[in-house]
């Protein structure tokens, strides 16, 4: 699976990094329902984050995600995303 993003069905970013986390998640789910996939087959994460701050929050959703499932994980700061993409998961899956 390649890069997911917090963005609504016409393309558009919410304003808030909680929002666009749960989003992500959300677009995460679909896409592995699509491969029959869930998040259980994910084996391996890493978060883009436009700033350093977000870590803690994006932490949070993805451990209510993954539940107790710890996986390898990646967090990085990268200030070359578009302004209004405040994270992007990026997400390796095995069936």
């Amino acid at each position: 699976m390649s890069v997911a993003l917090g963005l609504d069905p016409e393309g558009k970013a919410p304003d808030s990094l909680e929002e666009q986390l749960l989003l992500i998640w959300s677009n995460i789910r679909r896409i592995l329902a699509e491969a029959n996939m869930t998040t259980d087959n994910i084996v391996r994460l890493t978060s883009y984050l436009r700033d350093a701050s977000y870590a803690e929050a994006n932490q949070n959703v993805r451990i209510a995600a993954l539940g107790n499932r710890r996986i390898p994980t990646t967090a990085i700061v990268a200030e070359t995303l578009v302004p209004e993409w405040l994270v992007e998961i990026e997400v390796v899956a095995a069936a």
